[in-house]
């Protein structure tokens, strides 16, 4: 899968992906992630490629020419796709969860743009852009630190990225529920001990603690998630 990333910031979008699982994918094979700097099509002698918007207002936008001839150079170089997806970070656009994650993975190749200062020409969205997708009901300064994000819950559901699907299968919100606790050495740690349950090697009372406890700390934590998941079934 390739993820290809037009921002004003290569730099930071390169360091956080270039790390950990994401970056070790990477140089596998098994994902491809490019980031474009959007400045790099600006035919401004000074690269600019924001001007202050129509009617008026505070801020600056980023103007649609420098960011369609970037999305056309991706396109032009990657070829044809099979599948292929444009997503623009917004904080209008309904918010990230696993089943979109798992929907985007399915896709062979996803363009994102990272918008900044007060956003971008609305007729850039219009004209290349299949959705909004934000991270959360809060603003942040640009789309690059949303886009890493994206691009690391929809990686790690490619194959050949996680060493295991299990890794991803049983896990928050997979089944629409919350994680059950995890331990590990050592047995004790402060006076607080490791489940029975769990050093006994009784795989089905092991699954069946599991289960209980995933509905427990769902219900104590994240009781929306309950109701939702009702609602689904």
């Amino acid at each position: 899968m390739r993820f290809d990333i037009m921002t004003l910031f290569p730099d930071l979008v390169n360091t956080v992906l270039g790390e950990s699982i994401i970056g070790r994918a990477q140089k596998s094979g098994a994902i491809e992630v490019r980031a474009h700097n959007i400045r790099d099509y600006s035919k401004d002698k000074h690269r600019r490629v924001d001007d202050t918007p129509y009617g008026g207002g505070k801020g600056m936008l980023m103007m649609a020419p420098p960011i369609y001839d970037c999305y056309e150079s991706i396109v032009n170089a990657y070829g044809q796709a099979a599948s292929r997806h444009v997503v623009y970070m917004s904080p209008r656009g309904p918010v990230l969860n696993q089943k979109k994650a798992r929907e985007l993975a399915s896709y062979d190749h996803l363009i994102i743009l990272c918008g900044h200062y007060e956003g971008v020409d609305t007729r850039i969205i219009e004209e290349i852009v299949d959705e909004e997708i934000s991270i959360g009901d809060f603003v942040l300064t640009g789309g690059e630190l949303p886009a890493c994000i994206l691009v690391d819950a929809v990686a790690r559901l490619v194959d050949g990225v996680l060493a295991d699907p299990e890794c991803y299968e049983k896990e928050s919100f997979s089944d629409g529920l919350l994680e059950y606790p995890q331990y590990t050495r050592p047995v004790e740690f402060h006076g607080r001990t490791v489940p029975d349950v769990l050093l006994s090697g009784h795989h089905a009372n092991i699954e069946k603690w599991r289960a209980e406890q995933s509905l427990e700390v769902t219900r104590r934590l994240r009781p929306e998630l309950l109701q939702k998941r009702e609602e689904d079934m």
